[in-house]
């Protein structure tokens, strides 16, 4: 399938990808990934994760921007790689978008092939707020727990 331009945008903004896989024993495994970027219109990449993706290859991913409570779920298949010309074309990418310091720590790239994407909305579009309304809200928030 291919990823839409806001799709794209999502990912590349937040950089935070939540990663579902599955453990050898059949439970579940949820990592934070702050490094979830875009490969190409097809593809999502990332760097870990890799002794479940070696059994099991299914692999959902979840960005959102934390502020207007929107973002995806793309659900599809991984494949390692290592020393190939994808590993070399994802290293060129995290240098071209700013992640050059975890270069050195990335001895395998997940590449996963995006089979479904779908859009994740906070309940509170349901009730009838909207993004600015919810932009402030959250704005707001963050920075009475941040100074």
């Amino acid at each position: 399938m291919k990823l839409t331009d806001d799709m794209q945008r999502v990912v590349l903004e937040q950089r935070l990808g939540f990663h579902a896989t599955v453990c050898a024993d059949g439970t579940p495994n949820l990592s934070p990934k702050g490094t979830t970027s875009v490969y190409d219109d097809e593809h999502l990449r990332s760097p870990r994760t890799i002794e479940n993706l070696r059994t099991n290859p299914a692999i959902e991913v979840n960005v959102v921007d934390p502020i207007v409570r929107k973002g995806y779920r793309f659900k599809g298949t991984a494949t390692l790689h290592d020393g190939d010309d994808v590993h070399r074309r994802a290293l060129e990418l995290l240098r071209e978008r700013d992640y050059g310091d975890y270069e050195e720590r990335l001895r395998l790239i997940v590449l996963i092939r995006v089979e479904r994407a779908e859009p994740l909305t906070s309940p509170a579009y349901d009730v009838g707020h909207t993004a600015d309304e919810l932009a402030a809200q959250y704005l707001e928030h963050y920075r009475l727990l941040h100074g």
